[in-house]
């Protein structure tokens, strides 16, 4: 248990609209977790919504002279493109904060960005085409799925998003701008299975928690094999029922296993990742992964993947946010 101390720690979120869609609601289950965590380990916790209304936040903190900050934003205004204007604040505030910085942050939270720096590093991702920007990269084969650049949590992802006609896959891109707003852009579907794997700060670095592994149970043979936005929000729909979360895996897994905790720990480097992330993986039918997606803040959420890996290594839900704690007070003093 913490020492007890006069400053707050503030756990700070993207402030949700009253009738803001299911992934943006999940994040107050977040919060009220991890306040009653860190109460449960002896820090006085308080809350704070973010806003596009930096100067009352700015002033706001600037009052409350917090211990730390926990930093919970996922986006701002209901934008993930603005994620990165909370690490933007704290830093600018000199005021220690959870998880990644403001550069690792952004460029991770740009899946273009991201891409092309897993690229340069030799990390596999799948061939992709930016309408707006690199175009096709070489190897662009078919069949497409089509992504946010800037969203996560699956929004605009369905059965629709995959394309197997080239000659429809600008129209496809078009449409979800239309529907959904923000920049889209498609990348190569890898069929094979899915994985994804936790990081957790420990005494000697990040550790990666046992590797999850998606099973599409009972899918037809003709529905895609997606993680969409129905699997993960939808809660009476047949994806949400039948994506199963599984963590164990036959002998014959374990040369695959730990190519995909080295090149999690790689991704993890290249984006310089603090306190906790996730690396998505795909692996493709001859065994080889690729990286879909470095997530810099995974759902802390007690139903969530990330907790789920934890669990499965013997770390309760305190632990997990204690651990993210200390690593941040042990970080050197910002100026």
């Amino acid at each position: 248990m913490a020492a007890p101390t006069a400053q707050p720690v503030v756990v700070l979120y993207g402030a949700v609209a009253e009738h803001a869609p299911p992934d943006e609601q999940d994040v107050l289950v977040e919060v009220q977790a991890v306040v009653e965590a860190l109460e449960r380990l002896g820090y006085r916790a308080e809350t704070l919504a973010l806003t596009l209304d930096l100067d009352t936040a700015r002033a706001w903190l600037v009052r409350r002279r917090p211990l730390l900050v926990f930093n919970l934003v996922e986006s701002v205004a209901g934008s993930g493109r603005l994620i990165h204007l909370a690490p933007a604040l704290l830093e600018a505030l000199g005021l220690p904060y959870t998880g990644t910085s403001l550069t690792g942050m952004f460029l991770s939270s740009n899946k273009l960005l991201t891409k092309r720096l897993l690229s340069l590093e030799g990390i596999a991702t799948p061939p992709r085409w930016d309408p707006d920007g690199s175009g096709k990269e070489d190897g662009f084969a078919g069949p497409w799925i089509v992504k946010s650049v800037w969203e996560h949590a699956s929004i605009g992802i369905d059965d629709g998003s995959l394309v197997s006609e080239v000659g429809v896959l600008a129209e496809a891109m078009g449409e979800r701008r239309l529907r959904f707003g923000g920049d889209w852009y498609a990348e190569r579907y890898i069929e094979g299975r899915e994985f994804n794997l936790a990081l957790l700060i420990g005494p000697d670095g990040l550790e990666v928690l046992p590797p999850a592994e998606i099973y599409f149970k009972d899918f037809p043979a003709d529905k895609p094999k997606i993680v969409g936005y129905p699997a993960k929000w939808e809660t009476g729909s047949f994806e949400y029922r039948h994506t199963v979360r599984h963590f164990a895996f036959p002998a014959e897994d374990v040369s695959l296993l730990g190519r995909l905790k080295e090149l999690a720990l790689r991704s993890a480097a290249l984006f310089e990742v603090r306190g906790y992330a996730r690396v998505d993986f795909r692996v493709d039918k001859t065994g080889n992964p690729w990286v879909l997606e470095v997530n810099a803040n995974p759902c802390l959420a007690p139903d969530a993947g990330f907790i789920a890996a934890a669990q499965q290594a013997g770390l309760g839900f305190d632990e997990v946010i204690g651990r993210i704690v200390t690593d941040t007070l042990m970080r050197p003093t910002m100026d």
